[in-house]
């Protein structure tokens, strides 16, 4: 019986994974797209933004088109979104939150007040850093799967990915996961950020069924809790998940006070 039940671990494992890359591979190529684009959270005309900025941060080895559908929406209810211009975000994460606090000023300085910060997974850990460092620049702060407890809870194909970054890495090859982000000053500096205290309104929104990072690291503590039963890819297009953001922003945007004089 025993060994009946061990010979058939392996195969519900892999049924398991495949179920994960499916739900995975369907938002990454746009196929739940459609599904967002007739629910009520998306042709529901709304103009609450009052031309708050929003600066919208993609995730590890994203780029800011990954995002180009949030931003439209965004735009679509009468906020000014851009993109976070990290590029693939991958390198240092401090070298890559001081490009972000300058490109956060300079939309503040643009719109004329405090912005929101809406981050997909490492780009919400990132998003929370800044506000962290510059509270008086952000209104709100939206991390969606975004393991803020433990920036290395990965899981399937992306803790495979993440162990061959490394490697990568260690044979000199650079600008993708820097040994100091790991062990040295710059893992001490983030260590720091993600466990400081959070002076700014924030949500932390999670999935049991994320399948790519752990859910209970997306808890922070500072934030309010919400979860959907997206993949960890489809956050980005689930209807759901848009829901929760048009609450929190409409509040957030409502409250901002106008920053006087340039930001420092």
């Amino acid at each position: 019986m025993t060994l009946g039940l061990e010979a058939r671990q392996p195969g519900r494992r892999l049924r398991r994974s495949v179920r994960q890359l499916m739900r995975s591979l369907g938002p990454a190529v746009g196929l739940s797209t459609p599904a967002l684009l007739l629910h009520p959270v998306w042709t529901t005309r709304a103009m609450e933004g009052g031309g708050t900025g929003v600066v919208v941060i993609p995730g590890f080895g994203g780029m800011d088109a990954s995002m180009a559908v949030l931003r439209h929406w965004l735009r679509r209810r009468g906020y000014v979104p851009v993109g976070a211009r990290l590029g693939m975000n991958l390198g240092c994460s401090d070298a890559l939150v001081a490009r972000l606090e300058r490109h956060v000023e300079h939309h503040v300085r643009r719109t004329g007040g405090p912005v929101v910060l809406l981050g997909h997974s490492r780009g919400g850990m990132l998003g929370r850093l800044v506000a962290v460092r510059r509270p008086e620049l952000v209104c709100g702060l939206a991390m969606f799967g975004s393991p803020v407890l433990d920036p290395l809870d990965a899981r399937g194909l992306a803790a495979r990915l993440l162990r061959v970054l490394v490697r990568l890495s260690a044979f000199g090859v650079r600008g993708l996961l820097d040994q100091d982000c790991l062990t040295g000053a710059c893992r001490d500096a983030t260590a720091g950020g993600l466990a400081a205290p959070l002076r700014v309104p924030a949500v932390s929104i999670y999935s049991r069924d994320d399948g790519v990072v752990g859910w209970r690291s997306c808890r922070d503590p500072d934030a309010e809790w919400v979860e959907v039963g997206s993949s960890h890819t489809g956050m980005g297009t689930d209807p759901v998940l848009y829901g929760v953001l048009a609450v929190r922003l409409a509040r957030w945007a409502a409250n901002k006070v106008p920053i006087r004089g340039r930001a420092r």
